[in-house]
């Protein structure tokens, strides 16, 4: 096991709404703790969804922010969408009849040899060859 988890947009969404209650909680500490590790992957998906998403929230967020934020994340390990991707997307998407958005994430976590999927739009416990989905979000 290589000790990479990749994280999903809604993780790092939920990392900065501080009105999210306990899902902040959990997912600030998921992002805390993958800063001190080293060991966060992100995807180009993910950190276009990133904006679109916070931006679609406050749209009076300042782009500086969204900026510093890419910025900052960019640190971590980015993986690149390519014409690949999409093919093997498009695979996934057919073989285990999920969304063709969440199998390109799936395939950006397996391209960043990551042992965990950190997401709340996967079934948690699922399995992906060697990536293994959480959902750390899941409030009973």
């Amino acid at each position: 096991m290589s000790g990479k988890c990749f994280v999903d947009t809604n993780i790092l969404f939920y990392a900065q709404d501080r009105s999210a209650g306990l899902k902040h909680e959990r997912a600030a500490k998921i992002v805390n703790d993958l800063w001190q590790s080293a060991t966060g992957v992100l995807s180009t998906q993910v950190l276009q969804e990133f904006c679109v998403a916070v931006r679609r929230v406050d749209r009076n967020r300042a782009i500086e922010d969204l900026r510093q934020w890419v910025r900052r994340y960019s640190d971590w390990e980015i993986v690149v969408n390519t014409s690949e991707s999409v093919l093997a997307a498009l695979s996934l998407e057919s073989r285990h009849q999920i969304s063709f958005w969440d199998a390109l994430i799936v395939h950006a976590a397996q391209v960043g040899r990551a042992d965990v999927l950190y997401t709340e739009d996967l079934k948690d416990g699922q399995v992906f060859g060697s990536v293994h989905v959480v959902n750390p979000l899941v409030i009973a």
